[in-house]
């Protein structure tokens, strides 16, 4: 038996060891799917897949508390599927390989861990196969591709829930109730170019930046951790200037929602410059070091020769490209005024595809105001105008506006307090929470988000405290005996 299905409490533990061996990237679900549909099967407890892809869980009330408000538990069952660049990890056919470090944290060996959100996903299984807790009705809803654009929690059908209370399980620091959240838009910007040839007497390299810490472009966007794609671009844009270099190609990013570890391009430039590009390598990563020397702790940045491409980008394509991946803008633009140490929006430079006559830049923004997430979406849209591309949106999901007189939450600050003996921490977060859309189908449920503790979640450097999962259970247990009545 893999070792953190010995950890305590087992109920989570053990639930979350099987999760771990289903293959469930987002966009790639089915088999997490029927897992979870034999769960409940097995159990006893009512389940299905909605319209949505969701999975529904329905468990009726212990006897004496029927009466009670139905608490709706909510998680999601996608996760973000990252790698180490020397892993052969398939995320559609590989169960994850968990491990102790030593230091109280479980880990994956290369790979996210999955503990986003898979560890609330174990907490509703143990609820639903429980035969000693006491609770009133309860529902649990795992929804499908939140990574990707919470399409599951978006297609939600109306009716189909009973939820007087949601706990949302999705956040990430022991501790801290969540009442609040971002609201986002996917920004996708394409541009369709002819090739030109290359001259066949150059020289080509591939220059590789990686390393980086990356993470979740919400939680850790105010960092100040290196974007793989706007480190790269100064880089480039002096090599052009300076080596006659040309861009043949650009993949940077590959998660809409992480902040990207690594970019790579591969240049063309006449063969007695290759030492020049090579050396402007070597000082562009004395430069990246010294910026970061206190963030970013392993950079790699080098350059390799390769086969010399018959075609490039043609010269005014790739200087407009180069000015609008320069110009857009990436990090915060403001905290939140009456939070501010909460970052209120921000964009992020997720993913630069160039290759093969298409360009195509991901931007996530994220923002708890609407007005500054379309001002955000605007500064955008301006820039990649100005370089001739063509900028859509999608994904839209409104924030989530805090109810600091919540029911639930004064309930969840008493136990806590009863519990650990200290208060509890209340935020808004800049995350993106399913919550906001939920909300929008089922206006009346009374909400609040919690969890264990998680760090650098979307990064293979994700993992999970493991002394904060058992206060974790026992508060969720203590909630579920102390829910009133309707």
């Amino acid at each position: 038996m893999n070792e953190i299905a010995n950890l305590q409490p087992s109920c989570i533990w053990r639930n979350f060891d099987a999760l771990t061996k289903v293959p469930r990237p987002s966009g790639h679900l089915e088999k997490v799917q029927q897992f979870l549909l034999d769960f409940a099967k097995r159990v006893g407890v009512e389940a299905f897949i909605d319209e949505g892809n969701n999975i529904v869980m329905k468990k009726p009330a212990t006897p004496g508390m029927e009466r009670r408000k139905v608490v709706l538990m909510q998680a999601h069952m996608d996760m973000v599927p990252q790698k180490s660049p020397e892993s052969n990890h398939n995320f559609e056919t590989d169960p994850i390989e968990t491990y102790i470090d030593g230091e109280g944290w479980v880990r994956a060996k290369g790979t996210t861990l999955g503990a986003d959100n898979g560890l609330g996903v174990a907490a509703i299984m143990a609820v639903m196969e429980a035969t000693d807790l006491q609770h009133g009705p309860i529902e649990g809803l795992i929804t499908a591709d939140e990574e990707t654009g919470m399409f599951g929690a978006n297609d939600l059908p109306k009716g189909e829930l009973n939820g007087d209370i949601m706990l949302n399980l999705d956040s990430e620091m022991w501790g801290k109730f969540v009442i609040g959240s971002a609201g986002g838009v996917d920004v996708d910007t394409t541009l369709d170019y002819k090739e030109v040839e290359t001259d066949p007497e150059d020289a080509a390299l591939k220059v590789t930046l990686k390393g980086l810490r990356g993470g979740h472009s919400g939680l850790e966007i105010h960092e100040g951790r290196a974007n793989a794609n706007k480190l790269m671009v100064r880089f480039v844009r002096e090599a052009i200037e300076t080596c006659e270099a040309r861009l043949v190609s650009w993949n940077g990013g590959n998660m809409r929602n992480a902040i990207p570890f690594k970019a790579e391009v591969v240049l063309t430039m006449p063969k007695e410059n290759v030492e020049a590009v090579k050396a402007l390598v070597d000082d562009w990563k004395a430069d990246f070091e010294d910026e970061y020397k206190y963030i970013e702790e392993n950079i790699e940045f080098f350059a390799e020769k390769v086969e010399t491409p018959k075609t490039e980008v043609p010269v005014e394509i790739q200087d407009n490209l180069i000015d609008a991946i320069y110009a857009c803008h990436n990090g915060v633009v403001r905290m939140i005024p009456a939070y501010p140490d909460v970052v209120e929006t921000s964009s992020n430079l997720a993913i630069i595809k160039i290759e093969n006559g298409e360009a195509a830049f991901k931007i996530l923004v994220r923002s708890s105001r609407e007005d500054m997430k379309d001002y955000a979406v605007k500064t955008l849209e301006s820039c990649f105008n100005m370089a001739g591309m063509k900028v859509e949106t999608s994904g839209s999901y409104g924030g989530w506006d805090p109810n600091p007189n919540s029911e639930i939450l004064n309930m969840l600050k008493r136990i806590y307090k009863e519990q650990n003996g200290k208060e509890a921490i209340v935020q808004v977060d800049h995350a993106g929470l399913e919550c906001s859309v939920i909300l929008e189908k089922y206006p009346n449920m009374d909400v609040v988000s919690l969890g264990p503790t998680l760090l650098s979640p979307h990064t293979t450097n994700e993992r999970c405290q493991i002394s904060t999962v058992e206060p974790f259970w026992k508060l969720l247990k203590q909630v579920l005996i102390e829910v009133p009545e309707k």
